[in-house]
């Protein structure tokens, strides 16, 4: 039984936990605490941040209208307004991030994205918690 399962767990070790989206989302916001959102937006933009780059694990940060400001995985996302970004089965995911970060400020976000290891449109989780006039996010990809 062991040696059946240890393929399995061996390739679950390359994707990300919630536990892991959720502590990365705390360190990009103790980061925009200390040193401000241009410090936060330039250490989430870069690739060679390993804080903000782990395996599937990035974050993205938007501002309250849906602009992103910063990707950790598609940085041609940056700069453009996408309130009105529907997944492939017509889910407003911006949107509906914005709308948790104005409410509980904090929650889940699921829909489908492109995942950056295999480029596929995949099932994916996002905790999203709001950050001054900004949300922040990091999903896992549900396998």
């Amino acid at each position: 039984m062991a040696l059946t399962l240890t393929p399995v767990l061996a390739n679950a070790a390359e994707f990300g936990t919630k536990q892991e989206a959720v502590a990365m989302v705390n360190r990009v916001i103790e980061l925009f605490q200390r040193e401000g959102p241009d410090a936060t937006f330039k250490a989430v933009n870069d690739p060679t941040t390993p804080a903000f780059h782990d395996r599937d694990l990035y974050p993205f940060i938007y501002d309250l209208q849906g602009v992103n400001v910063a990707h950790g995985a598609r940085p041609v996302l940056v700069g453009k307004n996408l309130l009105n970004l529907k997944d492939q089965d017509g889910k407003y995911l911006i949107r509906e991030m914005i709308d948790i970060a104005n409410g509980n400020g904090t929650g889940w976000v699921d829909y489908k994205w492109p995942n950056p290891i295999n480029n596929k449109i995949e099932d994916k989780s996002s905790y999203i918690e709001k950050m001054g006039e900004y949300f922040v996010g990091v999903g896992i990809y549900n396998l």
